[in-house]
C-alpha cells in the first residue's frame, strides 16, 4: 500500500507544475529585461572594438609570457612537494569535503526549487485572477460584515424559541398519561372501600 500512496501524493502533488510556472514566469521576467541589455551593448560596442583595435600584440604576448612562466613555476612547485603519504590523507579530506559541499547543495537546490515552486503558485494565482479573490477571503475573514452579524444573531434565536416550543408538547403528553393514569386508579379503589 506504501507504494500506491507514494503513487498517489506524487501524481496528485501540484509542486511540479507550480515550480514549471513560476520557471515559465522567471524567464519572462528575465525576458522583458534584453531589450534594454541589447540597447547598452550597441551603446558599448564601439568603445569596446576601438579598444581592441588600440591593443599592441607585442603587449599581449609579453603578457601571455609572464602568465605562461608563473603557472609552469607554480606546477613544477607542486608536483615536486607531492609526498605520497600525505596524498592519500588529502585525497581522503577533500572526498569527505566533497560529500559536506553535496549536501550542501542539496538542501539549497531544494530550497530554490521551493521558492521557485511558490514563486510558480503565486504566478498562477494571478493568472487566474485569484490574487483578488484571496485578498477579499482575508478580508471577511478578519472583519466580518455588519450585516451578517445580526443575521446569525436571529436564526439562534429562532433555534432557541423552538426548543421550547419543543418541550411543551411533551410536557402535555406526560400530563395527558398521568390524567388518563389517575382515573383509572380512582375506580380500583373505589371498591376497595365498598367491601
Amino acid at each position: 500500500m506504501a507504494i500506491a500512496d507514494d503513487l498517489k501524493k506524487t501524481l496528485t502533488d501540484p509542486t511540479p507544475l507550480y515550480f514549471a510556472a513560476g520557471t515559465a514566469d522567471l524567464a519572462l521576467q528575465q525576458a522583458k529585461k534584453v531589450p534594454g541589455l541589447i540597447e547598452q551593448l550597441r551603446a558599448e560596442a564601439p568603445a569596446r572594438i576601438e579598444a581592441v583595435l588600440d591593443t599592441d600584440p607585442k603587449v599581449v604576448q609579453e603578457k601571455a609570457k609572464v602568465a605562461q612562466e608563473a603557472v609552469t613555476a607554480r606546477v613544477v612547485e607542486v608536483f615536486g612537494a607531492i609526498d605520497p603519504k600525505k596524498l592519500g590523507e588529502t585525497a581522503q579530506d577533500l572526498a569527505l569535503r566533497g560529500v559536506g559541499v553535496a549536501a550542501e547543495y542539496a538542501v539549497r537546490a531544494k530550497e530554490t526549487y521551493d521558492k521557485v515552486a511558490e514563486h510558480g503558485e503565486q504566478a498562477v494565482r494571478a493568472w487566474r485572477g485569484e490574487v483578488a479573490d484571496e485578498i477579499v477571503d482575508i478580508a471577511e475573514a478578519v472583519e466580518p460584515e455588519p450585516a451578517a452579524a445580526p443575521a446569525q444573531d436571529a436564526p439562534a434565536e429562532a433555534a432557541a424559541e423552538e426548543k421550547p416550543a419543543a418541550k411543551k408538547p411533551a410536557a402535555r403528553r406526560g400530563a395527558a398519561k398521568k390524567a388518563s393514569a389517575e382515573p383509572a386508579a380512582e375506580p380500583a379503589a373505589e371498591p376497595a372501600d365498598q367491601g
